[in-house]
């Protein structure tokens, strides 16, 4: 048998999958068609999730373990903030180590713990590099721009500007009163640059921010590959840069930022350093369930919740306890 979790950061939800433990890891084949399964709310469990986190074994020096993403629709994402906190909690945890890095797709990030958020709200920072600007990162392209950075671009809507980075999944972010940020324009613009267009054609993740006074923020996100979600650390991280680089006067460098989300919150805080910038991402790592499966049953995509055995944590009460205290 082999323990499976069902985790969250800032209600971004997943399962985190230890390859390391299984007798045979899954191929590549395999985990699209599993995250395909379990994360889906009919056919998986526990209402199923935004994606699976892959641990891997890493050779890279001075590493403690791999994380890979596998979206909600079986693709793979760069990197998941939300995402990294939890692997980071995971693997502090099963190591006995509290500070470290993990290797992703592009790059070895340091992770740390911190203080819980609250009595029982376990809090992990993890950094979110590198920052790129170039469309080619991106990437888009018949945009008119070689960068977007507080830039009128009425191909993507009327009366908005946008700002655009890589961090390095890619982000698309405007700012915007609260009106606007409740409206139907972000599902309609998150579907339209997800699906086949001529601006982003890998698609992008979409974020509406409301700006609620000096290093505080608001932010939903459309994410690639999931669709909408109650936070996105990536996201939150590139919205969080983007809203000191465009309005200096309230988003300070080298200090705390409150981002809410409509999961919680999380605190961002960033950093220039010879021209090249990083943010770190302090968050919740919650982990709500433990979940015994048979190995086999994952290489077949057949997890279902008559096949396995459930425990639940008392975590969640926890963190709900710590939203109720905190307002945007």
């Amino acid at each position: 048998m082999v323990t499976l979790l069902k985790v969250h950061g800032s209600m971004n939800q997943f399962f985190i999958l230890d390859q390391t433990l299984l007798d045979q890891p899954l191929t590549d084949d395999e985990l699209k068609k599993l995250a395909l399964q379990m994360t889906n709310s009919t056919t998986g469990i526990l209402n199923g999730a935004d994606g699976i986190l892959v641990v891997d074994q890493s050779d890279h020096p001075d590493v403690l373990g791999k994380m890979r993403v596998i979206n909600a629709d079986s693709s793979e994402a760069s990197m998941c903030g939300n995402g990294l906190r939890t692997v980071a909690r995971y693997l502090a945890e099963k190591t006995g180590q509290n500070s470290f890095k993990v290797e992703t797709m592009y790059a070895d990030l340091q992770v740390r713990q911190e203080s819980d958020f609250a009595t029982g709200v376990p809090a992990f920072a993890v950094e979110i590099s590198p920052v790129k600007f170039d469309k080619t990162a991106l990437p888009f392209d018949n945009l008119g721009h070689e960068r977007l950075l507080d830039t009128w671009v009425p191909e993507l809507a009327p009366g908005l500007k946008f700002s655009s980075l890589a961090v390095p999944n890619p982000h698309l972010i405007s700012f915007m009163d609260h009106d606007q940020l409740m409206g139907d324009l972000l599902g309609e613009l998150g579907a339209r640059l997800n699906g086949e267009n001529p601006y982003y054609p890998d698609g992008v993740n979409v974020n509406f921010a409301e700006i609620l006074g000096s290093n505080r923020i608001f932010v939903k996100t459309f994410e690639r590959g999931v669709g909408f979600t109650n936070a996105c650390g990536t996201g939150m991280s590139a919205t969080s840069l983007a809203f000191a680089l465009t309005h200096p006067d309230l988003g300070k460098f080298e200090e705390p930022i409150s981002v809410f989300n409509p999961g919680g919150m999380v605190k961002t805080i960033l950093h220039e350093t010879q021209g090249q910038y990083w943010i770190e991402l302090i968050g919740n790592a919650t982990e709500t369930h433990q979940i015994q499966v048979d190995e086999a049953l994952l290489h077949q995509a057949k997890v279902t919740t008559d096949q396995v055995t459930i425990s639940e944590t008392n975590e969640q009460a926890a963190y709900d306890q710590f939203i109720s205290t905190i307002k945007p």
